[in-house]
Parts: structure tokens; sequence; C-alpha cells
């Protein structure tokens, strides 16, 4: 499994409803549809270090497989969790601190690309990356 690497976006599916049941207001949810995120993933072990640069903001986020950490989402969303491994997918999950709802994420490589998976309250997600 390697995620290591500078990926930026291509392509969405069904992300606007996504950002709307996740609260986010229609303003936000526009400019984030076409945010030209840009994600760096590099793997050292266990350890992984995630550098997101977008239109909005540019965060670096460090974590371990399987340790708790928390963090806030774009749109100011925090949300603590873990992820791990299941095969060769990264899963994360999440829960909202505000209303303690769950996002579950994964991430994985699909004919080259960056497929980043989002399942929040019935309603699914996905991200596309292609290599930068």
């Amino acid at each position: 499994m390697t995620f290591n690497g500078t990926w930026k976006v291509d392509k969405n599916d069904n992300y606007d409803k996504f950002m709307e049941q996740m609260g986010i207001n229609l303003v936000k949810r526009k400019l984030a549809a076409h945010d030209n995120l840009k994600v760096t993933i590099t793997q050292n072990g266990d350890k992984f270090t995630v550098n997101e640069s977008s239109a909005f903001r540019t965060i670096e986020i460090i974590f371990t497989l399987g340790v708790h950490f928390e963090y806030s989402l774009a749109d100011g969303t925090e949300i603590g969790g873990t992820w791990t491994v299941e095969g060769d997918k990264l899963v994360g999950k999440f829960t909202r601190k505000d209303n303690s709802k769950v996002l579950l994420t994964v991430r994985e490589i699909i004919a080259g690309e960056l497929v980043q998976s989002y399942h929040y309250y019935g309603v699914d997600a996905k991200r596309v990356f292609k290599r930068a």
C-alpha cells in the first residue's frame, strides 16, 4: 500500500449532497466544489503526514494508525477519531464533536488514482485525485 505522493483533486461524485448533509451552507459548498485541493501524503511505517493545500487553507495533519486524534475540517467542524488499515485501504472513523454523528472515510488507490470515499448519515460521496 503506497499513498505516498502529491495528489490533485480531479472530480467529485455526490460531494455537494455530502457537504449539505454535513451542514455546510450553500456558499461554502459551491466554493469547496472548486477548491483545487492538493494533498501530499508521506507514510513512514504507521505514521502519516498529510499536507492539504486548497484555495481556502493549508494544513498539516499528522497521525499514527490506530491512535485517536482530533482535527478541524475546512468548514470548522471539529472531529475526533482514528485511521486504520484494512487490506489496501486506509479507513477513517471520526465522530463530530457538535452532534456525535459518525463520518466514515476510505482512501484507496484504484487504477493509479487516489479515491477518497465518504459516508455520513445516509449520504455517500467520492473525490478522485490524480498524481500531481
